[in-house]
């Protein structure tokens, strides 16, 4: 079983709440938008990191994390992108690769929003966008999720609700 932290849109912004949200987990997930700083933040916890970058990341964050995100783990397909949709309405190429590559989790960031939801056109796919943890946007809530992947299912997922936005 791999415990999961997962954070998207953070904008440059981490607060030590977010950091000892990580400590429990066995791996950390960052959806893009990453921000200045961010990185160098979570890569300093000793855990391994899995993420893409977002259409506001800047040079460094993109020669270190990849557009998209395809891999395995405990007998999961995972498919990340920072801008990829939802169920219903998917970018057009996220949709094809989530059905060649019969993926199991599909995770974006991008729209602030959260959603943990299940494809009822896809069996077995199950998406989540975990919201924005950073302080700028449009959202009220900053929020991530934790979750746990036990032989090939999500398990226990958790959202988690940083603060208001406007209240740091």
């Amino acid at each position: 079983m791999i415990r999961i932290a997962l954070l998207s849109d953070t904008h440059s912004y981490f607060d030590d709440v977010m950091k000892g949200l990580l400590a429990d987990c066995d791996e950390i997930w960052h959806a893009g938008d990453w921000g200045e700083g961010v990185a160098e933040i979570i890569e300093n916890q000793g855990k391994p990191i899995r993420g893409v970058y977002g259409n506001i990341d800047g040079r460094r964050i993109r020669s270190h994390y990849p557009e998209t995100l395809l891999f395995e783990l405990e007998g999961l397909r995972v498919f990340i992108k920072h801008i990829g949709g939802y169920p219903g309405k998917y970018v057009s190429e996220v949709k094809v690769q989530l059905i060649q590559n019969k993926v199991g989790l599909f995770i974006c960031g991008h729209s602030h929003i959260l959603k943990i939801m299940p494809d009822k056109t896809i069996p077995g796919l199950l998406h989540i966008n975990p919201g924005a943890a950073g302080i700028v946007g449009f959202h009220v809530m900053r929020t991530m999720v934790k979750f746990k992947i036990h032989q090939g299912r999500i398990i226990e997922p958790q959202v988690i609700e940083l603060g208001l936005r406007n209240k740091i």
